[in-house]
């Protein structure tokens, strides 16, 4: 069988191919710029093209057909119309990556299945997400498109940690505040639902959907069912990196109004997805994939990427703008503290 997967270095895609590329059932397919071409595992083809480039993408995949393609790159409603253009009558399967971040926010049980409402009013991102599934719903419910909606939430993986809060250039800043006995910033008091899913256990159940009739023309949310508070997740943090726990929390209404003066969406990252408990109900999921498990939970799997992290560090952008951010909002909240005490005590 032959899967092409448009992208395919990512978190989420990079778990699924290296499993794949093992497999002698598949033959495996990139449609990608080649950036990455040292990442990709032997024996995958690439085709180097810019999917934007409709016209070059059409000229290379002539003559071809595959059982599933995938993209993992499309984020709104013209990268789907252009991907129904491309592979519709070329490809058996065309599967979807959406998000969870597209149920509704804050929905009417923290308890999320396939039929939970989708609905995101603080972020473009999940409102994109949801314009697309719903084109490709419809190009199955009036053509026969043979669409599956995969809905990941919060996927880490080797080269990557899982965080609330952290700034545009990403996690490794809130690590050295770690390492360095600075405390990080936690959104609300710690205390919400979350689920983190290692990419090779997601593998497992997007390889499971592959070439499954039973799943064309349906949605599953693929996460593991490990369910941990912020608390819990930072704690797990520092444990690995054997330094002392120092959260200082921060409501989330407080991070979005002051970050969206500072160029960081927490509202649409923290409002509209992580602040919000969620659990996720995956039976129907395992309903078509029974061997869908969490294999690595978090303490081993934080354990995984903080080894290559530092011992990468080359590969990581310290973030000073994010640093002063975290000391300033810290340090205004505590001379407000101070100020509400003195005031209350006179």
């Amino acid at each position: 069988m032959k899967a092409l997967f448009i992208g395919g270095t990512g978190t989420i895609s990079m778990g699924i191919i290296r499993t794949l590329a093992k497999d002698p059932l598949w033959e495996i397919y990139l449609l990608n710029r080649g950036n990455r071409k040292d990442e990709v595992p032997e024996g995958v083809h690439q085709i180097v093209a810019d999917i934007n480039d409709e016209k070059d993408v059409a000229k290379k995949l002539e003559g071809m057909k595959f059982d599933v393609v995938s993209d993992f790159i499309a984020f709104d409603v013209k990268a789907v119309e252009r991907d129904y253009r491309l592979f519709n009558k070329k490809t058996g399967q065309y599967i979807f990556i959406s998000s969870a971040s597209a149920y509704n926010k804050p929905a009417a049980s923290y308890v999320i299945t396939e039929g939970t409402t989708l609905a995101n009013p603080y972020w473009e991102y999940s409102r994109n997400k949801i314009a697309c599934e719903e084109f490709l719903l419809d190009k199955y419910r009036t053509e026969g498109f043979p669409v599956t909606i995969v809905r990941p939430s919060h996927t880490y993986d080797e080269r990557s940690i899982p965080l609330g809060v952290h700034g545009n250039k990403g996690f490794y800043q809130v690590i050295k505040r770690m390492m360095e006995g600075k405390p990080v910033i936690i959104q609300g008091d710690g205390s919400s639902l979350w689920a983190l899913t290692f990419n090779r256990d997601f593998a497992i159940g997007f390889i499971g959907l592959m070439g499954n009739r039973h799943a064309y023309g349906e949605a599953f949310q693929i996460t593991g069912d490990e369910i941990l508070t912020w608390n819990q997740i930072y704690q797990t943090i520092a444990d690995a990196l054997g330094v002392e726990f120092k959260p200082y929390y921060v409501s989330s209404e407080f991070l979005a109004d002051v970050g969206e003066k500072c160029g960081y969406d927490f509202r649409g990252g923290l409002i509209g997805d992580k602040s919000v408990s969620v659990v996720f109900d995956n039976s129907k999921l395992k309903r078509l994939v029974p061997q869908m498990t969490t294999s690595i939970p978090f303490h081993k799997g934080v354990r995984i990427a903080l080894d290559y992290v530092l011992s990468h560090e080359d590969r990581y952008q310290e973030d000073p703008e994010f640093d002063k951010f975290c000391d300033t909002v810290i340090a205004v909240m505590e001379e407000a503290k101070n100020k509400a005490i003195d005031s209350l005590e006179k």
